[in-house]
Protein backbone atom coordinates (compact mmCIF):
# COMPACT_ATOMS: atom_id res chain seq x y z
CA UNK A 1 0.00 0.00 0.00
CA UNK A 2 1.57 3.66 -0.58
CA UNK A 3 1.91 5.89 2.27
CA UNK A 4 -0.01 9.25 1.53
CA UNK A 5 2.57 11.61 2.76
CA UNK A 6 0.61 14.72 3.26
CA UNK A 7 -2.08 12.45 5.17
CA UNK A 8 0.56 10.88 7.68
CA UNK A 9 2.22 14.78 7.82
CA UNK A 10 -1.11 16.32 8.68
CA UNK A 11 -1.59 13.29 11.42
CA UNK A 12 1.70 14.01 12.84
CA UNK A 13 1.41 17.67 12.87
CA UNK A 14 -2.19 17.25 14.62
CA UNK A 15 -0.80 14.71 17.01
CA UNK A 16 -0.27 16.33 20.94
CA UNK A 17 1.77 14.10 22.47
CA UNK A 18 5.34 14.61 21.57
CA UNK A 19 6.43 10.95 22.50
CA UNK A 20 4.16 10.02 19.92
CA UNK A 21 4.80 13.17 17.13
CA UNK A 22 8.29 11.62 17.59
CA UNK A 23 7.69 8.01 16.71
CA UNK A 24 4.95 8.47 14.10
CA UNK A 25 7.60 10.68 12.36
CA UNK A 26 10.61 8.65 12.85
CA UNK A 27 8.30 5.84 11.13
CA UNK A 28 7.67 8.30 7.77
CA UNK A 29 11.32 9.56 8.12
CA UNK A 30 12.63 5.99 7.89
CA UNK A 31 9.87 4.53 5.30
CA UNK A 32 11.07 7.82 3.35
CA UNK A 33 14.44 7.11 2.72
CA UNK A 34 14.13 3.74 2.81
CA UNK A 35 12.00 3.47 -0.71
CA UNK A 36 15.28 4.82 -1.85
CA UNK A 37 17.48 2.30 -0.41
CA UNK A 38 18.71 3.98 2.87
CA UNK A 39 18.17 2.38 6.06
CA UNK A 40 18.03 4.34 9.25
CA UNK A 41 18.40 3.57 13.11
CA UNK A 42 17.30 6.48 15.65
CA UNK A 43 20.05 6.66 18.10
CA UNK A 44 21.12 9.13 20.85
CA UNK A 45 18.66 11.16 23.21
CA UNK A 46 16.09 9.96 21.06
CA UNK A 47 16.78 6.41 21.52
CA UNK A 48 16.59 7.64 24.69
CA UNK A 49 13.51 9.12 24.61
CA UNK A 50 11.73 6.16 23.00
CA UNK A 51 12.83 3.51 25.42
CA UNK A 52 12.27 5.93 28.44
CA UNK A 53 8.38 5.77 27.03
CA UNK A 54 8.94 9.94 26.95
CA UNK A 55 10.54 9.98 30.33
CA UNK A 56 13.38 11.39 29.15
CA UNK A 57 12.36 14.27 26.17
CA UNK A 58 15.16 14.96 23.72
CA UNK A 59 13.12 17.56 21.32
CA UNK A 60 14.75 15.94 18.32
CA UNK A 61 15.02 13.27 16.63
CA UNK A 62 18.60 11.87 15.44
CA UNK A 63 19.08 9.10 12.64
CA UNK A 64 22.21 7.41 11.58
CA UNK A 65 22.37 5.30 8.01
CA UNK A 66 23.70 1.78 8.02
CA UNK A 67 24.79 2.00 5.20
CA UNK A 68 29.03 3.10 4.46
CA UNK A 69 27.41 4.74 0.99
CA UNK A 70 26.52 8.11 2.30
CA UNK A 71 22.97 9.88 1.52
CA UNK A 72 23.41 12.36 -1.33
CA UNK A 73 22.34 15.66 -0.29
CA UNK A 74 19.91 16.41 -2.90
CA UNK A 75 17.79 13.06 -2.15
CA UNK A 76 18.01 14.21 1.51
CA UNK A 77 16.47 17.81 0.71
CA UNK A 78 14.28 16.04 -1.65
CA UNK A 79 12.51 13.60 1.34
CA UNK A 80 12.62 16.44 3.65
CA UNK A 81 10.94 18.97 1.19
CA UNK A 82 8.15 16.07 0.60
CA UNK A 83 7.63 16.54 4.59
CA UNK A 84 7.49 20.03 4.34
CA UNK A 85 10.69 20.57 6.80
CA UNK A 86 12.27 23.50 6.98
CA UNK A 87 16.57 23.41 7.10
CA UNK A 88 20.00 23.10 5.30
CA UNK A 89 22.50 20.53 5.33
CA UNK A 90 21.75 17.46 7.92
CA UNK A 91 19.53 19.21 9.86
CA UNK A 92 15.49 20.53 9.47
CA UNK A 93 12.58 21.10 11.51
CA UNK A 94 9.49 18.72 9.97
CA UNK A 95 6.40 19.13 12.00
CA UNK A 96 7.30 20.90 14.70
CA UNK A 97 10.44 18.70 15.83
CA UNK A 98 14.16 18.69 14.87
CA UNK A 99 15.35 15.96 12.51
CA UNK A 100 19.17 15.54 12.52
CA UNK A 101 20.79 12.63 9.86
CA UNK A 102 24.25 11.94 11.95
CA UNK A 103 26.10 10.42 9.38
CA UNK A 104 26.88 6.53 9.14
CA UNK A 105 26.03 3.88 12.80
CA UNK A 106 29.49 3.43 14.49
CA UNK A 107 28.54 1.00 17.34
CA UNK A 108 30.14 -1.63 19.50
CA UNK A 109 27.48 -3.51 20.52
CA UNK A 110 26.92 -7.27 19.16
CA UNK A 111 23.03 -7.43 19.80
CA UNK A 112 21.04 -6.49 16.61
CA UNK A 113 19.06 -3.08 16.58
CA UNK A 114 15.16 -2.86 18.19
CA UNK A 115 12.40 -2.46 16.06
CA UNK A 116 9.32 -0.86 17.12
CA UNK A 117 6.31 -0.42 14.44
CA UNK A 118 4.27 2.75 13.87
CA UNK A 119 1.97 3.76 11.52
CA UNK A 120 4.10 5.09 8.87
CA UNK A 121 6.77 2.36 9.33
CA UNK A 122 9.19 0.52 11.31
CA UNK A 123 11.64 2.49 13.06
CA UNK A 124 15.19 0.71 14.19
CA UNK A 125 16.59 2.01 17.34
CA UNK A 126 19.81 1.08 18.84
CA UNK A 127 20.19 -1.62 21.43
CA UNK A 128 19.06 -0.37 24.76
CA UNK A 129 22.46 -1.42 26.06
CA UNK A 130 24.40 0.42 23.72
CA UNK A 131 21.72 3.81 25.04
CA UNK A 132 22.35 3.14 28.40
CA UNK A 133 26.29 2.68 28.66
CA UNK A 134 26.37 6.15 26.20
CA UNK A 135 24.30 8.09 28.83
CA UNK A 136 26.05 6.60 31.55
CA UNK A 137 29.62 8.03 30.11
CA UNK A 138 28.53 11.06 29.09
CA UNK A 139 27.01 11.89 32.52
CA UNK A 140 30.34 10.87 34.04
CA UNK A 141 32.82 12.65 31.66
CA UNK A 142 32.75 15.89 32.11
CA UNK A 143 30.33 15.06 35.70
CA UNK A 144 27.22 16.55 35.11
CA UNK A 145 23.97 16.35 37.38
CA UNK A 146 21.36 16.99 34.32
CA UNK A 147 22.91 14.06 32.25
CA UNK A 148 22.93 11.82 35.37
CA UNK A 149 19.45 12.49 35.86
CA UNK A 150 19.28 11.27 32.39
CA UNK A 151 21.60 8.40 32.34
CA UNK A 152 19.19 7.35 36.13
CA UNK A 153 15.71 7.31 33.86
CA UNK A 154 17.62 4.92 31.23
CA UNK A 155 18.33 2.92 33.96
CA UNK A 156 15.41 2.41 35.49
CA UNK A 157 13.66 1.70 31.62
CA UNK A 158 16.58 -1.06 31.81
CA UNK A 159 16.07 -2.57 35.03
CA UNK A 160 12.49 -2.60 33.48
CA UNK A 161 13.49 -4.59 30.36
CA UNK A 162 12.71 -8.34 31.20
CA UNK A 163 14.96 -8.85 27.68
CA UNK A 164 17.60 -6.26 28.60
CA UNK A 165 21.07 -7.67 28.13
CA UNK A 166 23.08 -7.19 31.58
CA UNK A 167 26.06 -8.73 29.96
CA UNK A 168 26.17 -7.07 26.97
CA UNK A 169 26.26 -3.36 28.72
CA UNK A 170 28.96 -4.76 31.27
CA UNK A 171 30.85 -5.88 28.18
CA UNK A 172 30.26 -2.55 26.43
CA UNK A 173 30.98 -0.45 29.65
CA UNK A 174 33.77 -2.04 30.24
CA UNK A 175 35.50 -1.35 26.39
CA UNK A 176 38.65 1.41 26.45
CA UNK A 177 35.96 3.01 24.34
CA UNK A 178 33.49 3.54 27.65
CA UNK A 179 35.35 2.92 30.62
CA UNK A 180 32.70 3.11 32.66
CA UNK A 181 32.14 -0.03 34.37
CA UNK A 182 32.01 0.46 37.98
CA UNK A 183 29.91 4.16 37.12
CA UNK A 184 27.19 1.81 35.42
CA UNK A 185 27.29 -0.81 38.14
CA UNK A 186 27.10 1.75 41.13
CA UNK A 187 24.18 3.09 38.88
CA UNK A 188 22.31 0.48 38.53
CA UNK A 189 23.08 -0.81 42.61
CA UNK A 190 21.11 3.15 43.36
CA UNK A 191 18.40 2.31 41.14
CA UNK A 192 17.61 -1.01 42.18
CA UNK A 193 18.33 -0.32 45.70
CA UNK A 194 15.18 2.73 44.75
Amino acid sequence: MELNVQAAVADIEATADLLERALKLSGLVTSLFQKHGFSLVVVGGSAVEFYTEGGYMSGDVDFCRTTLRAIPPRLMQDVIAELGGKGVARSWMVCGLCVDLLGFLETESVLPNRELETPYGTVRIIPPELALVERVLVAHYPPSSELLETARKMMVAAVNDRTFNWEEAERLASLPAFGVLEELRNLRGEVTRG
